[in-house]
């Protein structure tokens, strides 16, 4: 027998709960029901739970799309991170969620791979979402053209960690000069006179500025810059190790280096293990972003601490203020680090000697 569907069983299946349902329901007016949808922080718990508990058994689903014609805003905000790899970026990259989740915003994110491409066509694409803001870690290459093209879309933005040349724009970061300048102060304090810099990266602001820090702390002591002791490289533990073991193997080797990270600090300290040298002991190590692994690994690492945590929630905090006020002056939130000493510094291990060579004498 042909089965007979009816137009009317159609438009009953086609229908979905709607506001104007959820309030038959509670017994509560249509924007008392609507404030509770977008979590509105002036609605009674007591009304909440009613209003929920209505709408799931009423099977409504909010409708973000239709929302958003009814608002300038999307709650939406885009987040795209040159290194997602990288412990550091991975800390700030879960500060900036956690600081904008508290907002009630959705972070649509983008892992950019040091990509200038990736990074402008994620820009555009979050764009035709109508997201309210983007937050920005900028590629190795990106210049101030990508900063100009997201102004000239009116699209609020901030940058954050690095800076990009000759673009002025919300910003903010860590002071990496002075930290990388502590950490080879540091070094020289202890005897070092030639002091290595593993990993340095002049393609971005992060990289000139530390490698700024290296430069004044020696020309403050007279040490003269040596091109030979300063490798550029990628941050990973493969170069930190190739990097080590290349200095080591100079005729005139340093006693000592600093990292552009932790993470080739730790290449570096595998480097000397190799060479059945003891970090700390036989050669010192400084790395740069303080991450949790730093404390794990034996010898602690001595490293220059970020504030990535601090960093993102600052980071939040000022694009909201842009999303805000689009035409509000630019503000630049610099952070100050901090050198945390742990065991892989020490005196040279020639100075160490004599040292112990004069106590026996006098002895």
């Amino acid at each position: 027998m042909k089965q007979v569907r009816r137009l009317g069983d159609e438009k009953h299946q086609a229908a979905r709960p709607t506001l104007q349902d959820i309030a038959k329901a509670t017994g509560l007016s249509k924007a008392t029901v609507s404030l509770v949808l977008r979590n509105n922080p002036s609605i009674p718990e007591r009304t909440r739970r009613r209003v929920l508990s209505a709408a799931e058994q009423l099977g409504y689903v909010y409708n973000r799309g239709a929302a958003s014609l009814r608002s300038t805003q999307t709650r939406l905000v885009g987040l795209a991170v040159n290194d997602l790899v990288n412990p550091y970026f991975a800390e700030v990259t879960a500060a900036i969620e956690d600081a904008l989740t508290a907002q009630n915003r959705i972070v649509i994110l983008s892992n950019t791979d040091e990509s200038v491409e990736r990074q402008i066509a994620f820009a555009a694409t979050i764009r035709e979402y109508n997201v309210d803001g983007l937050l920005v870690v900028p590629a190795r290459g990106t210049d101030a053209a990508f900063a100009e093209q997201l102004r000239s879309w009116r699209l609020p933005f901030v940058m954050v960690s690095r800076s990009v040349p000759e673009a002025v724009t919300d910003l903010v970061q860590a002071d990496h000069r002075t930290g990388m300048s502590e950490a080879t102060e540091h070094l020289i304090e202890l005897g070092h006179q030639r002091i290595g810099f593993i990993g340095l990266n002049t393609a971005i602001s992060t990289g000139r500025e530390r490698l700024a820090g290296y430069q004044l702390a020696l020309a403050r002591h007279g040490i003269a810059y040596d091109p030979d002791l300063v490798l550029s490289g990628p941050a990973s533990r493969d170069v930190g190790m190739t990097h080590i073991l290349a200095l080591l193997d100079l005729p005139d080797p340093p006693t000592a280096t600093v990292c552009f990270n932790d993470v080739l600090a730790f290449g570096a300290m595998l480097g000397l293990r190799a060479r059945a040298l003891t970090p700390g002991s036989d050669f010192s190590v400084v790395g740069f972003d303080d991450i949790a692994e730093a404390t794990l690994w034996r010898p602690a690492l001595t490293s220059v601490y970020v504030p990535s945590k601090l960093i993102g929630q600052r980071a939040a905090e000022l694009l909201i203020k842009r999303i805000e006020k689009p035409d509000a002056p630019v503000s630049i939130v610099q952070l100050p680090t901090e050198l945390v000493i742990r065991d892989t510094t020490g005196q040279p291990a020639l100075t160490r000697r004599r040292k112990r060579r004069s106590k026996d004498t006098i002895t």
